[in-house]
């Protein structure tokens, strides 16, 4: 819906932010309550208490091979150029690993302001990727490239692009000791259909990861996307920290994290001037071939 002056997608974003928060400081009493195992812990779980360093790893993984449904939100609450205005955007992602592929798909819900205190709220443009992992099972560092696709789904035009856009995505992650993770995601996509009103669109992002295992499930993160607008002129490099808790839960491994990310560089306007990253991130190991 656009031209209203509510935000309620916006307290619904910040609600899902806060019980984030809640997540982070109860993950710990909620895997104590877990039945105490009947032998010594492993070196590898020693270390985290119930979660192993691999398990670690993999929960900030993007190559892991775990199918995954994640809830990441975004809060802009301040935008260079008009401090009184606001975004937040959720972001539904889903990961399914299929053999050596790993196809993410995001759908964004978005509320961003008309001017004049409305705002605009609905569906944004649906991105999807399919990273093909080129190196082996087991291998020290993982590398995946593959095709990229942003569908105009946008229910405003504030909301999206209005353009089909296809380009590629290429990841590499290395795991470090204590279940760290260091690595980059790279995206490229530009327009090839869609409305002939609207602008074209050529963007590449740059997304360092890195996170460092502190034990008992608690972890510092770092993964501030650097967006690069080629087609107009802007460019937006947010520098992130933040904590995060992993535990088992739901069958799975859940991951919950806080995240602020000031800018430390921005081109154009209203770009964000800062931005508070949230997520609950659930991970299912693949079921076995029968």
């Amino acid at each position: 819906m656009s031209g209203e002056p509510a935000r309620d997608w916006q307290s619904w974003g910040l609600s899902g932010s806060l019980a984030i928060l809640i997540g982070i400081t109860c993950g710990s009493g909620a895997a104590a309550q877990e039945a105490q195992p009947t032998q010594a812990p492993s070196s590898k779980t020693a270390a985290t208490g119930e979660i192993s360093a691999e398990q670690m790893a993999k929960s900030n993984n993007p190559l892991a091979d775990m199918n995954a449904l994640n809830l990441h939100n975004y809060w802009t609450s301040a935008i260079r150029g008009v401090p009184d205005d606001s975004i937040n955007t959720m972001n539904l992602r889903g990961v399914m690993v299929v053999g050596r592929q790993i196809v993410r798909a995001t759908v964004p819900l978005t509320t961003a302001p008309l001017g004049g205190g409305l705002y605009a709220s609905g569906l944004g443009d649906i991105n999807v990727f399919d990273a093909i992992r080129l190196t082996a099972d087991g291998a020290k560092t993982d590398v995946a490239v593959g095709p990229l696709l942003v569908v105009p789904s946008a229910t405003d035009n504030v909301l999206g692009q209005g353009k089909w856009q296809a380009g590629g995505a290429a990841v590499v992650m290395h795991p470090l000791a204590g279940g760290s993770m260091v690595g980059a995601l790279v995206t490229y996509q530009t327009d090839f259909a869609g409305d002939a009103a609207r602008a074209g669109t050529s963007v590449a992002a740059v997304q360092p990861i890195l996170t460092l295992g502190m034990g008992g499930g608690l972890y510092a993160r770092s993964t501030g996307i650097w967006v690069f607008d080629l087609e107009n002129n802007r460019a937006l490099i947010p520098f992130g920290i933040g904590i995060g808790r992993v535990f088992k839960g739901m069958g799975g491994i859940i991951n919950v994290f806080v995240e602020p990310q000031f800018t430390m560089y921005s081109k154009g306007d209203q770009q964000p001037a800062f931005q508070l990253f949230t997520g609950l991130m659930m991970q299912w190991a693949k079921k076995p071939k029968a």
